[in-house]
């Protein structure tokens, strides 16, 4: 059975910072990109950071750039999601999905993800 299981989500502070994980299971971990998502109020979903594990190039939205870093680990099949200087409006459910058929960052688009977890909190308050 394909899972992906998210987990380190929780409350922050503003400015404070957060690392979450995705572990694989169920399918050939190596062959996929892998992305991670969010689902803020008031906004469509949006990718956030994904990562090729062929190769290991990873793309991340504008907004998150120099605060987040996505890395891997595949002797585990878990891929981390570094977050920093969370701000506020950075509230939400965070996903990470899995795509066979991603090409740079197209892994940033939900489109083509075959595989998704059911999503962390993050909430980021005061």
């Amino acid at each position: 059975q394909v899972q992906l299981v998210e987990s380190g989500g929780g409350l922050v502070q503003p400015g404070g910072s957060l690392r979450l994980s995705c572990a694989a299971s169920g399918f050939t971990f190596d062959y996929y990109a892998i992305g991670w998502f969010r689902q803020v109020p008031g906004k469509e979903r949006e990718g956030v950071s994904c990562i090729h594990n062929s190769h290991g190039s990873t793309y991340y939205a504008d907004s998150v750039k120099g605060r987040f870093t996505i890395s891997r680990d595949n002797a585990k099949n878990t891929v981390y999601l570094q977050m920093n200087s969370l701000k506020p409006e950075e509230t939400g459910r965070y996903f990470c999905a899995a795509g066979g058929r991603m090409y740079g960052n197209s892994c940033l688009n939900r489109i083509g993800m075959d595989f998704w977890g059911k999503g962390t909190l993050v909430t980021v308050s005061s």
